[in-house]
């Protein structure tokens, strides 16, 4: 009967987060303070009287989650938008954290009299973005593909190296080497990314070569490889959260089956976790506590927002070719989410003194600056003056492999607004191999001539040899980009 009464809990628990999705997405807030809310509804101050007070499971569901939002973040990562920005996001997630780490901690020790490592503890701990915050509001958003490629790498890459930092200053009771912590931080980094090249690209070449009997173990498999490089980075005492998102970005970006499917089933798991970790989180605050550490929050957090972000990313991003608009934007949208809560836990688990304390004062932080930072970022990148990249159209492409025919069926759906809209078939100049086989229009399917126009909405079934799969899907996503004139404009598409 108890199993009865929380399954029905449990969905509609579910179900009130779905609901709040649409809500928060209409008053442009982060989802993640719906979900925070719910929890303290039902949490020990709510009227269901539910007190949870365990830190370490918290720490270790949250763990969990963090890995599942990190591998969704990595699959659904488009590698041609975030390439070009990748080695000012690795600047601002290394030199730029430490940069943040060192300003929010002189802030604490000074202005608010911490002991000097629970103030670095509680700089580590607000140090990274979190992607499930950003993007929530950040992708609804017409912004240049090189900032959101900065801002979503950055929320991918700096999760691993502030780890290292909350937990190595969680078990050692003084401040630790820093050589020591450089030189280990260094080496967890490249290790986990390496394994989690590896593992994305072997797995990658293991699911091109076997059909599957069951389309739905595809993203189940690259899922599970993804989860899978965290465990084997940890054996190996590198970098999980790393290898996770690293071999999950390779894994999206491959040339698999089924990939819509894919990132599709990725995204779900991804909200599934925010959800959990989100409620979670708000059930084991206190909020009677919270009012008590109003004060200390709202110092650390302006000092966060208009000084040591700002300052983070102007000075690790010199050189990178960034306008002065961008940079400003990106001090403004690094939103801080479920991962600072969560890496709140880990001292407390650690019963480090004050960390209840801190964990206070970061669930205020949160809570309070995304409700600021969130709503006003369409007005942040108007006064940036930055625009959209306009010309680009996005199709949607999903491959099942004809494995006797050495083969692949793509279906492809054209977007109501991409400029395949009126070019006729012969004007796509798909590359011999490729060719247009049936259109679904209207919820009727015909076999096209090299005259059908195509228009918006149209399904397009296209059988392709395996050596004219990549030149196809090119040149389908350049004129969609461009128009049939695309080849005038130096298109080739990506």
């Amino acid at each position: 009967m108890h199993l009865d009464i929380w399954l029905l809990l449990g969905a509609s628990l579910v179900l009130c987060a779905i609901v709040a999705v649409r809500l928060s997405h209409r008053a442009g807030l982060p989802t993640l303070l719906a979900y925070m809310g719910i929890g303290l509804f039902i949490g020990e101050g709510g009227p269901f009287h539910i007190n949870f007070d365990n830190a370490e499971l918290a720490e270790t569901l949250g763990l969990a989650a963090l890995v599942l939002i990190l591998a969704e973040g990595g699959v659904t990562t488009n590698w041609r938008h975030v390439r070009p920005a990748v080695p000012a996001a690795i600047a601002v997630s290394t030199i730029g954290t430490l940069i943040s780490i060192v300003v929010v901690a002189a802030a604490a020790g000074l202005l608010l009299g911490m002991d000097w490592r629970l103030a670095f503890l509680l700089a580590a701990v607000l140090a990274p973005t979190d992607a499930a915050a950003v993007f929530s509001v950040l992708r609804r958003l017409p912004l240049p593909s090189r900032l959101t490629g900065l801002l979503e790498a950055e929320s991918g890459f700096n999760d691993a190296p502030v780890v290292i930092v909350v937990i190595t200053l969680s078990m050692h009771a003084g401040m630790p080497n820093l050589v020591e912590l450089a030189a280990l931080m260094v080496y967890e980094l490249v290790a986990g990314a390496l394994v989690g090249v590896a593992i994305g690209w072997l797995g990658a070449a293991a699911l091109r070569r076997m059909a599957l009997p069951a389309s739905g173990l595809y993203p189940i498999a690259v899922l599970s490889l993804a989860v899978g490089s965290y465990g084997a980075a940890a054996l190996l005492h590198a970098s999980g959260f790393l290898a996770v998102y690293v071999s999950a970005l390779v894994l999206g970006n491959s040339r698999l089956p089924h990939r819509p499917a894919t990132r599709g089933f990725a995204e779900g798991i991804g909200w599934l976790a925010q959800i959990g970790v989100f409620v979670l989180l708000g059930l084991l605050a206190s909020p009677s506590e919270l009012p008590d550490h109003l004060l200390p929050a709202l110092i650390i957090g302006f000092v966060l927002l208009l000084v040591a972000r700002p300052v983070s990313v102007l000075l690790s991003t010199v050189g990178f070719g960034l306008s002065l608009g961008e940079k400003m934007f990106a001090s403004w949208a690094g939103l801080r989410g479920a991962v600072p809560i969560v890496l709140a836990t880990i001292p407390m688990v650690a019963e480090v003194p004050g960390s209840d304390e801190l964990f206070a004062i970061v669930f205020n932080i949160v809570v309070l600056f995304t409700a600021l930072q969130g709503p006003t970022l369409p007005l942040a990148a108007r006064l940036c003056r930055l625009e959209s990249d306009n010309g680009a159209r996005e199709l949607n492409v999903e491959a099942a492999p004809l494995e006797e025919l050495h083969a692949d069926l793509l279906e492809v759906r054209v977007p109501p607004d991409s400029r395949l809209n009126g070019v006729e078939i012969f004007e796509l100049r798909l590359p011999q191999g490729a060719s247009i086989t049936l259109v679904v229009r209207d919820g009727a399917s015909f076999v096209p001539e090299n005259t059908t126009s195509l228009r918006g909405g149209d399904t397009l079934l296209v059988v392709t040899t395996e050596e004219a799969r990549t030149a196809a899907e090119r040149r389908l996503r350049a004129v969609s980009r461009r128009g049939k004139l695309a080849g005038w404009f130096g298109e080739t598409g990506a």
